[in-house]
């Protein structure tokens, strides 16, 4: 077991190096074989109301002037061991690990995401247990009383969830959960309330948040975990349980689900991986001041150095997040043996 985790380890680290590479390459090599110029380059790092010979002096100041793989070198640098930028009128320092400094808020970008970061964390882990519980647990009663009414309508709502798109039931919750009508029992978009000031009011400021991003992927669990449970129901293993004289309980439970769980696993990490990262429309139709609002924000004002921020947090995110799930098979599914 031991082995197995330094090598998860070491293959994480290996990947956050490729993300790296990737990450660079699409925001600077591509833009480069396109024909962009250093200075159009250093226009997305000093905003698009900069001038010629502005961007002109950022464009020496920052070394886009330089061979790609030095800057690639100067980027790992930044992140390892910290970086120094001379913007004109000063050198600023951003400690390690640096993952960019904004010219237009003149601070590095790694306070801002970690600001932004409890507001994100908070949406996904409540979204997550709900979607859970509930996407596993209807896919169980399904799978378990198949082509019952209770199926059939539990298999209708779930396709509905998986169609419509988050911003259109986020902001239909809203009109009709939220906003001055008979229904209202929600708080509206952009109260949010952090869990220090008071646990209560947080909860119920991200309570419709939760429900709405649960109800997108709750649908897909139950899709999924029907069919794995039609699929583990049927096994030799289950009629042997069964035959055993085992509680109906226990069979769909410690054998049944238990088989079951391995792709819900796989699909769940990789799921609150990237919400971690940025629910990016949830946070846009609740005004929450997330991860996702952060990098749309960054887009918007053409700040360069924000967007690499974000997309390399969320990065680790997904690469921390599937660390643990290949630990949690062991757990979850003995044929599962890790060596």
């Amino acid at each position: 077991m031991f082995t197995y985790l330094i090598r998860r380890l070491i293959g994480a680290v290996v990947m956050l190096a490729i993300v790296s590479m990737a990450t660079f390459a699409i925001f600077f090599l591509v833009p480069r074989l396109a024909g962009a110029t250093a200075d159009g380059m250093a226009s997305r790092y000093v905003g698009r109301t900069a001038s010629e010979e502005t961007a002109k002096l950022a464009a020496e100041r920052l070394g886009f002037n330089d061979p790609l793989i030095v800057q690639y070198g100067r980027y790992l640098k930044g992140i390892v061991a910290g970086a120094e930028y001379d913007y004109g009128a000063g050198v600023e320092t951003c400690p390690a690990p640096c993952l960019g400094y904004s010219f237009i808020t003149n601070q590095p970008v790694l306070p801002d995401l970690m600001d932004r970061l409890p507001v994100t964390l908070s949406l996904a882990v409540g979204a997550a247990v709900i979607w859970v519980l509930i996407g596993v647990g209807i896919g169980v009663l399904s799978a378990l009383r198949r082509g019952s009414v209770f199926d059939r309508a539990a298999m209708v709502i779930a396709l509905a969830g998986v169609s419509l798109p988050i911003f259109f039931t986020g902001l239909m919750s809203l009109q009709f959960f939220a906003y001055g009508n008979p229904f209202s029992w929600a708080a509206q978009g952009g109260t949010y309330v952090t869990f220090n000031d008071s646990p209560v009011q947080w909860a119920y400021s991200l309570l419709l948040p939760w429900v709405t991003l649960a109800f997108l992927f709750a649908a897909g669990y139950a899709r999924l975990t029907r069919a794995g449970m039609l699929e583990t129901m049927n096994e030799d293993y289950i009629r042997t349980a069964r035959a055993k004289g085992l509680r109906e309980r226990k069979v769909v439970t410690k054998h049944g689900l238990r088989g079951a769980l391995t792709p819900i696993i796989t699909i769940f990490g990789l799921d609150f991986g990237l919400l971690i990262g940025g629910a990016v429309l949830t946070e846009s139709a609740y005004s929450l001041n997330g991860l996702g609002k952060y990098a749309i924000d960054a887009i918007t004002n053409q700040d360069l150095p924000k967007v690499m921020g974000v997309t390399l947090l969320a990065a680790l995110f997904v690469v921390v997040a599937n660390l643990i799930v290949d630990l949690l098979y062991a757990v979850v599914d003995p044929r599962v043996r890790l060596s």
